[in-house]
């Protein structure tokens, strides 16, 4: 490890690997560092993604593919079922991933491409002098090490002190984070070709529970609860999660168990400095409705890269110049996604019950495989006109969109 970088890259994930990878490609010299000894593990989501937007960042290898899905199905409380084709059902439907091996992928991907890799390294504080980032201090199996670079890209997950170090405001309400647990199970009988969601206050208040196939009689199935559903005197996510399991796989075997949180709180104030970007779960870029993240890590973890090589090669690291680079491209495309989906998110969170039922059964014979946002938004209105107004915005952005793919 040498002491000094074009770009330092602190976190291993989607997100982290894509940005060194691009930055690496553009010609900068580029550590990129993960602090588990083994990148991908423990699997920390259901492992979902969209094929198309995928293969944007990335050529398929079906060493990574554990189910090819042709859609989903959404169960509200009284059981109702809509079913979606693959094509709207959102950012986490399409390939089921094995995220070790493909996460391990990515970063292979990055080392390719020419960047340092080193796992086992975890960054301790920054370097900042004059108001600037300029590195970070690392510890590598007992030795410590001061690592300058140009500039660091923080992509160490929701539990980012990158983002703390250098200033940045990411603390998280309880209601903007989903508290998670999820089994993967074996010896079950499922559609291999969709996965499921299940709504509703009493399986999963605030938040959903989901199964992803993943061959073999194998799945993911998992439950994400917002923070402040959750509590010293409430169930916990396992709970709800185990009353689940016990009633649609009481045959089921565990064979892994994972626990974390999600953020779903929507854009961020900043996620830059002078010489430092976040990216992903540290930026909280994941999708505040479902929690889905990979899509959008990767994406801004490649305008990062790219903003990397503008910034240095115009000799300017600063917050304003990040802020033109990065912030501003990363908010116009993905950002806006997000701040869609916190309006979404907002209004549902605090339906009832019987009006997920109701929402549901205007949805049960309609074919999806056609229809567009504004389309789904006039048919959830005639089930419960108040949203007309709770979703006013979202409206008028459909509206908008409908309007310029017809011209």
């Amino acid at each position: 490890m040498k002491d000094s970088y074009d770009v330092l890259v602190i976190g291993a994930g989607p997100a982290g690997s894509i940005a060194a990878k691009t930055a690496a490609e553009k010609g900068l010299d580029v550590l990129l560092i993960e602090k588990r000894q083994e990148i991908g593990d423990p699997v920390r989501c259901a492992e979902g993604v969209n094929k198309e937007y995928l293969k944007k960042h990335v050529e398929i290898d079906e060493s990574w593919i554990c189910a090819d899905l042709k859609g989903s199905r959404i169960y509200s409380p009284n059981g109702t079922k809509v079913e979606m084709a693959e094509e709207i059902s959102g950012g986490e439907v399409g390939y089921v991933l094995e995220r070790k091996i493909f996460d391990r992928a990515l970063a292979e991907h990055a080392a390719k491409a020419g960047a340092e890799v080193r796992v086992k390294t975890r960054a301790t504080g920054l370097i900042i002098e004059d108001d600037f980032v300029k590195g970070a201090r690392l510890m590598h199996l007992g030795k410590e090490y001061e690592v300058r670079a140009k500039i660091v890209i923080g992509a160490d997950g929701v539990e980012s002190k990158v983002g703390r170090w250098a200033g940045i405001d990411t603390s998280l309400k309880p209601i903007d984070i989903e508290t998670c647990s999820q089994y993967l199970i074996a010896g079950v009988d499922i559609d291999p070709e969709y996965c499921e969601f299940y709504i509703g206050n009493e399986i999963a208040p605030g938040g959903y529970v989901w199964i992803f196939p993943k061959g073999g009689g194998k799945a993911n199935v998992g439950i994400g609860i917002l923070g402040n559903r959750t509590g010293k005197f409430k169930p916990r996510p396992v709970d709800y999660l185990n009353n689940f399991v016990e009633k649609k796989f009481p045959n089921a075997r565990i064979v892994e168990m994972i626990f974390g949180g999600v953020p779903v709180s929507g854009s961020i104030e900043k996620t830059s400095s002078n010489g430092l970007m976040l990216v992903g779960d540290a930026a909280r870029q994941s999708d505040p409705i479902t929690g889905g993240g990979i899509l959008n890590a990767m994406d801004a973890g490649k305008i990062a890269g790219e903003a990397s090589y503008e910034a240095i090669s115009a000799g300017d690291v600063s917050l304003e110049k990040l802020e033109e680079v990065y912030e501003k491209r990363w908010r116009e495309t993905t950002g806006h996604d997000i701040d869609m989906s916190l309006i979404v998110k907002n209004c549902f969170i605090n339906l009832k019950d019987e009006d997920l039922d109701a929402l549901a059964d205007s949805l049960k014979e309609v074919k999806f495989e056609s229809m567009r946002l504004f389309d789904l938004l006039q048919a959830l209105f005639k089930a419960n006109k108040k949203l007309l107004w709770d979703l006013r915005v979202l409206f008028k952005d459909a509206a908008k969109e409908a309007m310029k793919n017809r011209t």
